[in-house]
């Protein structure tokens, strides 16, 4: 296997006869972030889905470190605590605080507990301008504070990987701008990150690669400043004439 951090190699996925993903191949090496565009449809969020293994794939394999994390009986626990995954829809617990929230997962997964698992949670809440939030309950914060909140619940389990599925698409448009300084800040301090994302300023402004995907297929991929600016497939070009204008 080529040395990346995460290879996927030939991935289909089908949901009864409808063929989702269609021979994914994809390299994502360490500190990289990689923007998935397309329509909805496209198989952007089956992909991060079936690289957590949320979804088993129903041929190819994905890699992590070398390690076939797609073989069937595979004891997913460890691979999921290495990948995290946050959603466009928070799942927060509603009667728990915030801070709870976010350190429920350590204290059963990982075992963690007492001061030191508290502390570290208190200060991804400071790192993420959340400090004075953290006792509050979901109801009691903004859709943007919540979604903030899902990152850091993720973040707590420590993992390698960040996948993010159209995380701003259910926020109102002023409160995108303080999700998306999050992931800024992920991607300054070398966060491995893949996005599925409808912000293709953003994309354009940080990714190391976007892919464009289409009918289940990675149609065309490279970097923001070639596939926004100068992309050579036509489904590409159709695509981005439709977001850009």
């Amino acid at each position: 296997m080529p040395e990346a951090k995460l290879s996927l190699r030939s991935v289909h996925k089908s949901f009864g006869g409808n063929h989702v993903l269609r021979g994914i191949d994809m390299d994502v090496a360490t500190g990289e972030m990689i923007c998935l565009i397309g329509a909805s449809g496209s198989g952007k969020s089956t992909l991060l889905r079936c690289i957590n293994q949320l979804e088993p794939i129903d041929d190819g394999s994905v890699w992590l470190d070398g390690q076939d994390i797609s073989e069937p009986g595979l004891d997913l626990g460890p691979v999921r605590r290495r990948i995290g995954i946050v959603f466009q829809s928070y799942n927060l617990f509603p009667h728990m605080s915030a801070l709870e929230n976010v350190v429920l997962a350590p204290r059963r997964v990982l075992q963690e507990d007492g001061d030191a698992l508290n502390a570290r949670a208190e200060a991804l809440f400071d790192r993420f301008g959340l400090a004075q939030h953290m006792r509050k309950y979901p109801d009691q914060l903004s859709g943007g504070q919540q979604q903030r909140v899902a990152v850091i619940r993720a973040l707590a389990m420590r993992p390698e990987i960040m996948l993010f599925d159209e995380i701003t698409a259910a926020l109102d448009p002023e409160l995108v701008g303080e999700v998306l300084n999050v992931l800024r800040q992920l991607r300054a301090e070398g966060m491995t990150m893949l996005l599925a994302t409808h912000e293709m300023g953003f994309a354009r402004e940080l990714a190391d690669r976007v892919c464009f995907m289409d009918g289940g297929v990675i149609v065309e991929e490279g970097p923001p400043g070639q596939i926004f600016s100068d992309p050579k497939v036509a489904r590409t070009q159709a695509f981005l004439r439709t977001v850009l204008r």
